[in-house]
């Protein structure tokens, strides 16, 4: 059954996200695909941004929120001052025990201030046990 929406352009279906803490909680054991897009803003002007080359910035989804320590899936991108905007994506298969959750994670190692903007999404599909 489909949850209402709690925003604009945003809907659910079926059990285990929570929208106040960003989390997925798988309701049995299996295998999940799991996938997220962030749209990123640099919030700087563009004269004060200090971003040197060879800074990356990670987007991890992670089970327990431990990173290091659990499986996750990762990706890295360059961050580049030419645009206010850019678009990473990670996808991929987790499996998880029943009650155990996964979230975004995003590793801003440039130290500039970002913004992951409105039109972002994180999804998770049981693809069987």
């Amino acid at each position: 059954s489909l949850s209402q929406p709690e925003r604009e352009e945003m809907f659910h279906r079926g059990l285990g996200l929570n929208l106040t803490s960003g989390q997925y909680t798988a309701p049995i054991a299996g295998y999940y695909t799991f996938t997220t897009t962030l749209h990123i803003v640099h919030r700087e002007p563009p004269k004060k941004r200090q971003v040197c080359r060879g800074t990356r910035l990670r987007v991890l989804i992670c089970v327990q929120s431990r990173c290091q320590h659990n499986r996750n899936l990762e990706t890295s991108s360059w961050l580049e001052s030419r645009g206010d905007l850019f678009t990473i994506s990670v996808t991929g298969v987790l499996y998880l025990q029943a009650g155990q959750y996964t979230s975004v994670f995003v590793e801003n190692a440039a130290g500039s201030p970002l913004t992951v903007r409105r039109g972002s999404d994180f999804s998770a599909v049981l693809l069987g046990v």
